[in-house]
């Protein structure tokens, strides 16, 4: 099943490159999973202030430009990522966030995974 990982930090902290440390950590991990073929895609984003959003309300479409006043955490990056279970989501995720544990002791974030709709995928609030 494919996952979507979301990686959310705040917002003080996005402004701050990250510790090459981490970054070198991050290639051999992303290396590992490309080999393993569970990586399908990955990729970090800008600050929002480089972005805008955009919103239907009421029929009438708006385009808001960055930054966003009310975000304390911010979307930093996301991988798209093949897994043969959710116990291997897990692991791979526990991965990933202990390296910034380990080379970014002050990052405080999330990764949010969650799986990709696709064929015979049923949300389980849906399932009977």
């Amino acid at each position: 099943m494919r996952y979507m990982s979301l990686v959310r930090s705040a917002e003080s902290v996005r402004n701050q490159p990250p510790p090459q440390k981490l970054i070198d950590a991050m290639g051999v991990l992303m290396a590992d999973a490309f080999k393993a073929g569970v990586m399908v895609d990955t990729g970090g984003l800008l600050p929002p202030a480089e972005g805008f959003r955009a919103r239907l309300a009421k029929g009438k479409l708006s385009l808001t430009d960055g930054p966003f006043a009310e975000a304390k955490e911010v979307v930093g990056g996301y991988a798209i990522l093949e897994f043969g279970s959710r116990a291997q989501a897990e692991e791979w995720t526990r991965r990933f966030m202990l390296l910034h544990s380990e080379h970014w002791p002050e990052w405080e974030g999330e990764c949010e995974v969650r799986p990709l709709y696709g064929p015979g995928v049923v949300p389980a609030s849906c399932a009977e």
